[in-house]
């Protein structure tokens, strides 16, 4: 198995992954942008939140909203290829505007799988253009029009509204991430039960509050390593106990360790 990150400094809102011949698999978890994913080959099985899994294949292209719950891995005993575009959430929302397709962020939507060729191919073209020397003003542009070709074959369909504490909670844990979080704390905030505060979060995030919790150190610390800070200083900046806590919640989530992301190529 290979997997590459690029990223670089002048393109701050993007984020690419690839991953070649790949068996890790994924807890649910999630990340702060919008994710466009494209399958090169094999097959895999991709989960979100409460709804049926969806089997996807080569040449298919899913585009995830922000901070919705998921996972993706190949079937059993097996491999597959991917590629993974991270987009920063206020940057597509200003390009969407400009497009004159609104803000999807002030709604709540599936995640959307596409199977169209073009789509696949304008991805795949787009990433590897990313590894060649071109300029980064050059690479925007093209950014923008595989935007605005992705969305418009995009079909959203609205989702079940969830109770309005739950974004609350979801900010607070995302902005005090490196902070101990007792579940009685947190039921408190919103006036229920720790029962029925852990019941109703897990049944419209697909995740514990621990787990997302664990889950926005972990985007956080993608951050920081991407940014220079030394490996060393990252489980205690993030409020881990220890380093093999870290490196073990790390490597569930980006199915590599924090150690492989920061030699990744390309950055």
């Amino acid at each position: 198995m290979s997997q590459i990150f690029w990223s670089e400094p002048g393109l701050p809102f993007v984020e690419v992954r690839r991953a070649q011949k790949s068996r890790a698999c994924y807890r649910p978890h999630t990340h702060p942008t919008w994710s466009i994913g494209v399958v090169d080959a094999g097959y895999s099985t991709f989960s979100y939140e409460r709804s049926e899994p969806i089997r996807l294949a080569a040449g298919d292209v899913v585009v995830i909203q922000p901070h919705q719950v998921h996972s993706c891995n190949p079937d059993t005993d097996s491999a597959w290829s991917y590629q993974m575009l991270y987009l920063d959430d206020h940057w597509v929302q200003s390009v969407l505007v400009e497009l004159e397709m609104g803000v999807l962020g002030l709604k709540r939507h599936h995640p959307t799988r596409i199977r169209d060729l073009g789509c696949y191919r304008a991805v795949t073209a787009f990433t590897a253009m990313l590894f060649q020397p071109y300029a980064v003003n050059y690479k925007e542009s093209v950014l923008i029009e595989l935007i605005g070709q992705i969305f418009a074959s995009s079909t959203y369909t609205p989702e079940i509204k969830p109770p309005g504490w739950l974004r609350t909670i979801q900010l607070l844990l995302s902005e005090q991430y490196a902070r101990d979080w007792p579940v009685a704390v947190l039921a408190d905030i919103v006036g229920l039960s720790r029962y029925h505060f852990i019941r109703a979060f897990h049944a419209y995030t697909g995740m514990t509050p621990h787990a997302y919790l664990l889950d926005c150190r972990i985007n956080q610390a993608r951050n920081l390593l991407r940014t220079g800070c030394a490996l060393a200083d990252v489980a205690q900046i993030l409020g881990f106990a220890d380093q093999s806590h870290f490196h073990h919640a790390f490597k569930q989530r980006v199915a590599v360790t924090p150690r492989q992301y920061l030699m990744r190529q390309g950055s």
